[in-house]
């Protein structure tokens, strides 16, 4: 399958959101949360105002521009934590990939952008919050470095080095 992955722009917002949804894990069998939930303010947090000072993201694209997932790093404060908040200056990452293009690679392709984007901004760390449940997530971020350092109700914090 061939697809570009470049830099989220304003017009890929809506699919941001998607996304957002996409990454809230629901167990085999469970019934799937409600859209509304992406209104709830520690929800919305990830995507709302996207593009502000400091946002990183990538999307992946197939040829013919359709988007398959995105990956996204924003910065939170000690006031305002999200889910995986380790330190102000440590971002978080989100990550989702619609259904129909999980287990092709992409998401390690879009981890490697990621990855060189924070290194290009002088960004050492990254966080992230991932339901143990979740095997495939936590079998990628492991790969890439990330390690266990607490938990929050029924997810972990994970942080990597980028460099």
């Amino acid at each position: 399958m061939s697809y570009t992955i470049r830099q989220i722009m304003e017009q890929d917002v809506p699919f941001v959101w998607d996304m957002l949804y996409e990454s809230l894990f629901v167990p085999e069998g469970a019934k799937p949360f409600d859209r509304e939930i992406l209104q709830d303010p520690a929800i919305a947090k990830y995507a709302e105002g996207w593009g502000r000072t400091g946002d990183i993201g990538f999307i992946a694209v197939t040829d013919d521009g359709q988007p398959m997932g995105t990956i996204t790093a924003r910065f939170f404060t000690e006031d305002n934590q999200g889910f995986g908040f380790v330190a102000a200056d440590i971002p978080e990452l989100g990550m989702a990939l619609s259904p129909v293009y999980r287990g092709l690679r992409i998401g390690t392709a879009l981890m490697e952008a990621l990855f060189e984007g924070l290194r290009q901004k002088g960004i050492a760390k990254i966080s992230l919050s991932v339901d143990p449940g979740n095997e495939a997530a936590v079998k990628l971020y492991r790969r890439f470095g990330f390690e266990e350092v607490g938990a929050v109700g029924t997810s972990i914090t994970m942080v990597a080095d980028v460099r």
